[in-house]
């Protein structure tokens, strides 16, 4: 199976990185204990809980920090838990690039709020919670530092989809149970043999250590961390904001990887590729953005671009700062260009994205996207 555009960049950058680490197997001991080198919860199904929120250092609410590799890290695992905690109002939410400048969120281009060092020199204590998403090099030695300095301070790790991998990388992970998205399973154990890996479970819950699946996972965690924070009525309002009427930990992974449209679709990095605007201004949903831009740019066929009045840099309705790709009437230009934001519902986005795809491109490429991003919703 091919994993492709973007998250094929992060995918094979893993593989490569990884194969420095290999050589380790699972334990006897382990395997004995898990009945298999990844345990399948399905067969065992426990429904996860986030611990409840207990303040610290005299916090009138928690502090939600959301970190990115500037060289590489994937919109979808950013900006859904970024924009579900932020339309929330339940903790003061910071986002936060490893290093100054701009941050690569394939496929668009953000600039975000804060630094780490800025966010240490402003919270000394740490975050109360750190959402950690898929980055272009799980071993990059300042993310580790940091995450793991955040892990020490008493913060809550949470780890969206292949972000388990800097965490497991930091040894946050070791002795504990985690998860991740369904194309790392092997791997992971290979890599992380010291971890309890999981397997058809949407979220896992292990203390201060908290790890989801695949790509629309993020949006359940999000809204579980929410109850933890502030209720089950609270949870249950966000989500219905966002579009989800269940964010509990039942999941079953194998039903995506097992459908054989999920494979043999072209390759992004070898067929040239459809480029697709996304008309983007002040204000807009980051999460009807990034649901958009993740959909037409995991297709292998189209890549989408943001497309703007001007150069300048805009924000959107949480903080997040957009550098825009094309400006309307320049010399660059699309393809194709798609119709304005619809962000009353976050999760609209992807079911507009995906019957757009499915007309415009075919079923095939349409049930691709459903299917790597883990998403029951589309029956096309």
């Amino acid at each position: 199976m091919q994993y492709l555009t973007r998250r094929t960049a992060i995918v094979s950058g893993i593989v490569a990185i990884g194969g420095l680490a290999l050589g380790t197997k699972v334990s006897a001991a382990q395997q004995a204990e898990n009945g298999s080198p990844t345990f399948d919860a399905s067969k065992n199904p426990t429904l996860e809980k986030i611990a409840p929120y207990k303040a610290r250092f005299g916090r009138a609410r928690p502090l939600v920090a959301v970190v990115a590799l500037n060289e590489g890290t994937v919109i979808s695992d950013f900006c859904i838990p970024f924009g579900v905690m932020a339309r929330a109002d339940v903790a003061d939410v910071v986002s936060v690039s490893v290093k100054p400048g701009p941050v690569k969120m394939h496929p668009l281009t953000f600039e975000l709020q804060s630094t780490i060092d800025d966010f240490d020199k402003r919270f000394p204590e740490g975050a109360d919670y750190l959402f950690v998403p898929a980055v272009s090099n799980f071993k990059d030695a300042s993310l580790s530092k940091w995450v793991k300095a955040q892990s020490e301070k008493g913060g809550t790790i949470i780890s969206i989809c292949y972000g388990a991998l800097p965490v497991a990388n930091a040894g946050l992970f070791d002795g504990r149970r985690a998860t991740s998205h369904y194309s790392t399973e092997e791997m992971r154990v290979e890599l992380f043999p010291k971890v309890n890996w999981q397997k058809n479970i949407r979220y896992v819950a292990d203390g201060k250590f908290v790890s989801s699946a695949g790509v629309t996972a993020s949006m359940p965690t999000s809204i579980a961390l929410i109850e933890a924070i502030a209720g089950p009525e609270k949870a249950a309002e966000v989500a219905h904001d966002v579009g989800i009427d269940n964010w509990d930990s039942r999941h079953n992974s194998d039903v995506f990887k097992s459908d054989p449209d999920n494979a043999d679709m072209p390759d992004a990095n070898t067929k040239p590729e459809i480029t697709i605007g996304i008309p983007v201004k002040a204000g807009d949903d980051e999460i009807a953005l990034s649901l958009t831009a993740e959909a037409y740019s995991t297709t292998g066929i189209t890549t989408a671009l943001a497309v703007a009045e001007s150069k300048a840099r805009f924000t959107l309705a949480h903080g997040l700062v957009v550098i825009p790709d094309v400006v309307t009437g320049g010399s660059k230009s699309v393809d194709r260009m798609l119709a304005p934001l619809d962000a009353h519902h976050a999760t609209r986005a992807l079911d507009i994205a995906l019957t757009d795809i499915h007309k415009t491109y075919g079923r095939k490429a349409a049930r691709h996207v459903a299917l790597f991003m883990e998403y029951p919703g589309f029956a096309g």
